[in-house]
């Protein structure tokens, strides 16, 4: 492993470990055992892909299309707060009280929501195809590559400690007062998402 690499580690961990709608929508799916594997390769593979579009060259292209992130923008916006006002009334319901596998959300619904989480969000294009393609660039062939798989790698790493990881937590999450607690706070994290994506 080369010195490139690990910087590209060090970097991509530092932008991914951020709390925000994608670490909390997989924390929950972790804790409940649902399609955890599908979302942590669907994760890891959109951050591979955007990483290494960004390096391609592709973050030049968004820098310079305004249309593109308004819409994204707006429509990422409208999302986060249509899932934050379903947290919301789960943390008013008291969602499930018992960690289950497969129950409750299929698959499908689950990457499709994970989707909406990585592409629709502004952020993740400015974090990975932007910046990380911008840090990757300033280094000679083959560095840059180097760079992006360390960064992809990081990813990885973290998608599957924190989906993999979570299912620790499920006794604490066989009581009504902790998912409560949970959908409380990935109700507050999406309308915020949401606010600084409006604002911003």
């Amino acid at each position: 492993m080369t010195a490139d690499f690990w910087t590209g580690f060090a970097t991509g961990l530092s932008l991914i470990v951020a709390i925000g709608s994608q670490n909390a929508f997989v924390l929950r799916q972790g804790i409940r055992r649902e399609h955890v594997l599908p979302l942590v390769l669907f994760c890891a593979l959109s951050d591979a892909l955007l990483i290494m579009a960004g390096i391609g060259g592709a973050g030049v292209l968004i820098r310079g299309n305004d249309l593109l992130m308004t819409l994204t923008r707006f429509g990422g916006a409208l999302f986060l707060a249509g899932y934050g006002v379903l947290a919301a009334r789960r943390a008013w319901q008291g969602g499930r009280m018992h960690v289950q596998s497969d129950t409750g959300t299929t698959r499908m619904m689950a990457l499709a929501t994970c989707f909406g989480f990585t592409f629709l969000n502004p952020h993740v294009y400015l974090d990975t195809v932007v910046l990380l393609g911008s840090i990757a660039n300033q280094r000679p062939d083959p560095g840059r590559w180097t760079f992006g798989w360390g960064a992809c790698a990081a990813s990885l790493c973290w998608f599957s400690a924190l989906g993999f990881g979570a299912r620790l937590l499920g006794p604490v999450f066989e009581h009504v007062s902790a998912w409560r607690v949970l959908d409380s706070s990935i109700a507050l994290v999406m309308f915020l998402m949401a606010g600084l994506l409006l604002v911003n």
